[in-house]
């Protein structure tokens, strides 16, 4: 299939689409550069060439100069936002440029994030500063290359203009690509209009683009309502077994799509806390990394309120039906979790007592401060542990191994398959983004970006990327962009 622009959303909600979509037209950057630009995931996408890493291309993902063929649109949203709702909330800083058909036939969104204001800004400037584009390119592609579900980053330009937080900052655009920008806070704004059709056409959407298989069920919202709940236990199950704290898990931060979306005040823990927090704006520990799987079954349990006039025509049956259906979500979640941590120990055929075998090592990383990272990757090089219990662990873990058919180094080769070298560490996505302000270059992030594109492999001429911070290096907080 050759490389086209679609526009399914228009397309699909006819004359309903006022209240959900509302055109907008990014503001002109006044003096436009390169940050960075995704070869890799343009020549996936089917990109032509003019919009590249071309000066037409710098252009367009500045916002200066759209083709006729693109008419950018801001998506409208609700949601709660540590637990408070909002009930009208939107693309406020986003704007919406086409629906592709890839090379490989699916439909995925391009997105312009700080190109502007749009008439979901309440005020805002609808800006980004530069620090945080640098983080969600740097973050959402080392997701990726980890295999966890997550918007990609396409293109990054600063824009020669100043944006105005705390201080003035430089700013940037970020071009975000996505299965699609639709997200929980979505079925939350539709819902809002107390309008079942509109209600229904928005979950035929959401069907027919991201769960198809759904369409023949008997009950197809209600497979609908189902297939998100699985496809968000895996994703939750993902960032807990990389250490992955989002941040800001509102409502509107969760995809129907099942990606990761919106990569504020994230990081990646190092030394093993349940309670880490990172993000300055959370400052109760709502979305601390211990919470992220609660937190999603809250989400999900928003996502199927907004949805019960689809359960059953029945109120009171259309309640019982979206419980029994959420409440598949803690179970679903453990299956997955362990699963990907009976793996990362090299256990292939995961048992119940393996849960108990995990969870003692993690309590051991807690007790004695052990980067997560580090020590996973570690078990596979056959070493003794000098420390008492970590050692009596290893043993009984040695032990358990035993019983598999596959040799140690065969399990121990499997284990550095799931167990990632180098992950976007605080302190060194904090090096990139501090260097780029103070000198303008970009050694550290590019070379930073060059290790993380292959995780899993040990880069032996950048060893200090696997390096935890120091006391000196330590970033406590990191902080959103708005």
């Amino acid at each position: 299939m050759s490389f086209q622009i679609q526009y399914s959303y228009a397309e699909q909600f006819a004359e309903a689409i006022q209240p959900i979509v509302a055109s907008a037209q990014p503001s002109p950057a006044s003096d436009p550069q390169w940050l960075a630009f995704n070869q890799q995931l343009a020549t996936e996408l089917g990109i032509p060439a003019c919009w590249q890493m071309t000066t037409q291309g710098l252009q367009l993902y500045a916002g200066n100069q759209l083709p006729d063929c693109l008419k950018p649109t801001a998506l409208g949203y609700a949601g709660h936002q540590f637990g408070h709702f909002v009930p009208r909330l939107g693309d406020g800083r986003a704007l919406l440029l086409a629906e592709l058909a890839t090379p490989a036939g699916t439909i995925i969104d391009v997105q312009l994030k700080g190109s502007g204001p749009t008439p979901f800004s309440r005020s805002g400037d609808g800006r980004a500063p530069l620090g945080p584009v640098l983080r969600e390119f740097l973050v959402s592609e080392a997701m990726h290359s980890m295999g966890i579900a997550t918007t990609r980053a396409l293109a990054a330009v600063s824009t020669g203009d100043w944006v105005y937080r705390e201080q003035a900052l430089p700013g940037a655009v970020l071009t975000r690509v996505a299965s699609s920008h639709l997200r929980v806070g979505t079925a939350q704004y539709i819902a809002s209009f107390n309008d079942d059709a509109l209600t229904q056409q928005f979950a035929d959407y959401v069907l027919a683009r991201h769960y198809p298989e759904c369409a023949n069920s008997a009950h197809p919202y209600q497979a609908l309502y189902s297939a998100v709940i699985e496809r968000q236990a895996a994703l939750i199950a993902q960032w807990m077994s990389v250490g992955f704290i989002h941040g800001v898990m509102n409502t509107d931060n969760m995809t129907l799509s099942g990606e990761t979306i919106d990569y504020g005040p994230c990081a990646f823990m190092e030394h093993y806390d349940p309670n880490a927090v990172f993000s300055a704006i959370d400052r109760a520990g709502r979305y601390a990394y211990k919470n992220q799987p609660a937190i999603a079954l809250w989400n999900l349990a928003r996502l199927g309120e907004a949805w019960l006039p689809l359960m059953a025509s029945d109120s009171q049956q259309a309640v019982r039906c979206a419980t029994e259906l959420v409440q598949q979500f803690p179970r679903c979640y453990e299956q997955h979790y362990y699963a990907l941590m009976g793996a990362k120990i090299g256990i292939t055929d995961i048992q119940p007592d393996d849960r108990d075998l995990i969870d003692q090592l993690l309590q051991i990383m807690a007790e004695q401060q052990l980067d997560y990272t580090n020590t996973l990757r570690w078990l596979a090089n056959g070493e003794l542990a000098t420390e008492t219990t970590l050692r009596a662990w290893q043993q009984r873990w040695l032990q358990r191994l035993s019983h598999q058919p596959l040799p140690l180094t065969a399990v121990y080769a499997a284990m550095n398959q799931r167990n990632p070298a180098v992950i976007p560490r605080n302190h060194w996505v904090q090096a990139a983004i501090s260097q780029t302000l103070e000198s303008g270059e970009l050694t550290v992030f590019n070379d930073l970006m060059t290790v993380l594109r292959t995780p899993y492999a040990m880069p032996t001429t950048a060893p200090q990327y696997t390096q935890p911070a120091t006391a000196e290096q330590r970033v406590s907080k990191t902080f959103c962009g708005t």
